[in-house]
This record gives structure tokens, C-alpha cells and sequence, in this order.
């Protein structure tokens, strides 16, 4: 594996990605089928629901484009990081206006910082990409910091058991392979974790497919919208440890601030272990 040359690689900070995308029903409803959303709503000139977004601006690339693990080879707008696996690290998201169904909606994205760091479990490099959502007419609808981590591929050290809240409020849910699938066909996702076991565990070390990282985030997003009855207007998340097929998740939820504006949720496996965690704010 060839050294990390991190000068070399942060002279892709600033390189900048334009896109276009039409916000189709019909993906959404299709979403709505994956993750047990009401798809009634679901229509023209309806907001879009949180980290929905996700769904569109999908880089559709040749199959001969493509690395051994299933994404985009290294290179292009995103600088090739020379390490073996990548995988979403978190985000910060900023919601300015709806989203709306049957819009058009342009996406710029630029790549901010390029970061290395040596961890317990080997080298890593975290690049951080913004992205701007603007409707037809140049409104701002979302700005989003979106982190990604590449890794040597080290041997993993799960996190020790611990145990979950006895008060955990939210709702818990099982994930299934049909699930991880629809969710890789909706975001048009070839990220090999998430749909070939010999892959998982041969290469990359995994016991189980690996549920996707974007999608627990979003429903920890959507669980935040239920929880205070407001559209979701800021979301901070961290993806902390892998939740691998089979596993049973729980979201715990409480309310922070003078009057409860901000919510802190995290997604617990059936281990105890959290996975991913985030605070929100949503409109009043």
C-alpha cells in the first residue's frame, strides 16, 4: 500500500462538483416502502423528509470506474487516498427551506479540509466535502458538511458491551437483507459491505453485511421530526461503530436546553454498544 502523501492529497481542498437533480416522487415513495415511512404525503410540492435528500444527485459510474469494494475508484473530484477502505464518518446539516417534491433542485459540492490521523487501529484520513442545495431560483435549501474515513483496513476493535438505557424511548426495529438491499438500490450504493457476505468477511472483516451508515442516521433524523413535531432545521451526527445484519436496534432519545429545543438521540444495537449519535433541533 503506498504511503499517505497528505500535501499531495489536500490539493484537492477547494476542487469543486456541480450537479442537477429532479426531486421524483416516486423515489420518495419508494423510500417510504423501505423504512415503513406512511407513503400517503408523498406528492408534488410536499416537503421532502429528512436526509431524503441522500436519495438523488447519484453518481452512476461504469462498472470498469469502479474499486474493489464497490465504489468509485480513487480519484476524480475526491482525492485517491491511498488507504484500503472508506466509509461515511458523520456529518452537520443545516436545513434552511423544504425540500420539495417534483422541484429541481442544483447541488454544488466542494471538498473543504483533508485531515490525517493514527489511530489505535491504523492510519486514517478524513476528508470533509460541502454540499449546497439551491432550488431553481438560487434559495439556499440545505447546507451540509458530510465526513468520510478511509482506513488501512487494521484489524477491528469493537467498542466493550454496554448497557443500554433502561428509559430508551424510541422505537426499535431489526433491519433485514431487504432492507440493506432496497436501501443500495435507492442510493445506487455498490459499496460490497452492504450485499456480499464472503466480501465482508474475507476482505474488509466483518462477521454480517453491514447496515448502511446514511440510513441509521436517517432514522435517527426522522425519529427527532416525530419526537417534536417540527421540521428538522439543524442535525449533527457521528457514526460510531459498525451494526452488522441481525442485530436489533434501539433509538434513545431525550430532550435538552431551557425548553427542550434540542434533542440528543442515539442508536443502540442489542449489545448496548452505540452505533451512531446525534443532536437535533427542529422548528417549534
Amino acid at each position: 500500500m503506498a504511503a499517505v502523501d497528505l500535501a499531495h492529497l489536500q490539493g484537492w481542498i477547494g476542487r469543486v462538483q456541480e450537479d442537477e437533480d429532479v426531486i421524483a416522487a416516486r423515489h420518495a415513495r419508494l423510500m417510504a416502502a423501505t423504512v415503513g415511512h406512511p407513503p400517503q404525503g408523498l406528492v408534488d410540492g410536499a416537503a421532502l423528509p429528512a436526509l431524503w435528500h441522500w436519495l438523488y444527485f447519484l453518481e452512476g459510474r461504469p462498472a470498469g470506474e469502479l474499486g474493489r469494494d464497490g465504489h468509485p475508484a480513487r480519484g476524480g473530484f475526491l482525492p485517491p487516498v491511498p488507504l484500503a477502505n472508506r466509509m461515511w464518518a458523520g456529518g452537520r446539516l443545516e436545513l434552511a427551506a423544504p425540500i420539495a417534491i417534483g422541484s429541481t433542485v442544483k447541488r454544488r459540492s466542494q471538498v473543504l479540509r483533508v485531515d490525517y490521523k493514527q489511530g489505535k487501529s491504523g492510519e486514517l484520513v478524513f476528508v470533509t466535502v460541502l454540499h449546497e442545495l439551491l432550488s431553481a431560483a438560487g434559495e439556499l435549501l440545505l447546507r451540509e458538511e458530510h465526513d468520510i474515513v478511509y482506513t488501512d483496513g487494521a484489524t477491528r476493535r469493537p467498542p466493550p458491551p454496554a448497557e443500554a438505557p433502561a428509559a430508551a424511548s424510541g422505537p426499535r426495529f431489526t433491519p433485514d437483507a431487504v432492507m440493506l438491499f432496497r436501501y443500495s438500490a435507492l442510493t445506487f450504493n455498490g459499496h460490497r459491505i452492504h450485499y456480499d457476505l464472503d466480501y465482508c468477511r474475507r476482505v474488509e472483516g466483518y462477521d454480517n453485511l453491514v447496515i448502511h451508515g446514511p440510513l441509521n442516521a436517517t432514522l435517527l433524523a426522522n425519529h427527532a421530526e416525530l419526537l417534536s413535531g417540527g421540521a428538522l432545521k439543524r442535525f449533527d451526527y457521528r457514526l460510531l461503530a459498525p451494526a452488522l445484519l441481525g442485530c436489533t436496534l434501539a433509538i434513545d432519545a431525550r430532550r435538552e436546553g431551557e425548553r427542550g429545543e434540542r434533542i440528543v438521540l442515539r442508536l443502540l444495537r442489542d449489545d448496548g454498544v452505540a452505533c451512531a449519535e446525534a443532536t437535533a433541533c427542529c422548528a417549534p
